[in-house]
C-alpha cells in the first residue's frame, strides 16, 4: 500500500495529517512566520494564518483560529485547532458536547430497535 498516494487523493478535501516531528525551523524564522501568520489572521485570511500556525506549532495562533472557527459554528474544526495547540481548556467543552450528542444518538438508536 502506497501511503503517499492515499494522502494525495485526499488533498482537496481539507484534511490534515498529524505528524510527530515538526519541521526544523530556527527561532528567527519561526518568529517571522508567526508575525506573518498574525498579520494574515488580523487581515481576515484565517486559512493562510492557520497553515502558518500549524507549520510553526504556534499555540496562541492555533487557539485564536479555533476561537474563530467556534464563533462560526465550526466546532469540529475548532476542536482540531484546540487539540493541536494544545489548549485542553477550550477543547474539553466541545468534547463534552460531542460525547453528549453521541450518547443521545446511541440511546435513541437502541430504543428504535425495541419498538
Amino acid at each position: 500500500m502506497d501511503v503517499k498516494k492515499i494522502f494525495e487523493k485526499q488533498k482537496d478535501q481539507n484534511t490534515f495529517i498529524k505528524v510527530t516531528a515538526k519541521p526544523a525551523i530556527e527561532g528567527t524564522q519561526k518568529a517571522a512566520l508567526n508575525r506573518k501568520g498574525n498579520l494574515l489572521f488580523n487581515s481576515g485570511d484565517i486559512e493562510g494564518a492557520r497553515r502558518i500556525f500549524l507549520t510553526t506549532g504556534y499555540s496562541d495562533g492555533l487557539s485564536r483560529v479555533g476561537d474563530y472557527y467556534q464563533s462560526k459554528g465550526r466546532s469540529l474544526d475548532a476542536l482540531k485547532m484546540y487539540w493541536l495547540a494544545p489548549n485542553r481548556g477550550k477543547a474539553e467543552p466541545i468534547l463534552e458536547k460531542l460525547s453528549l450528542v453521541i450518547s443521545t444518538l446511541i440511546r435513541d438508536d437502541g430504543s428504535d430497535h425495541n419498538e
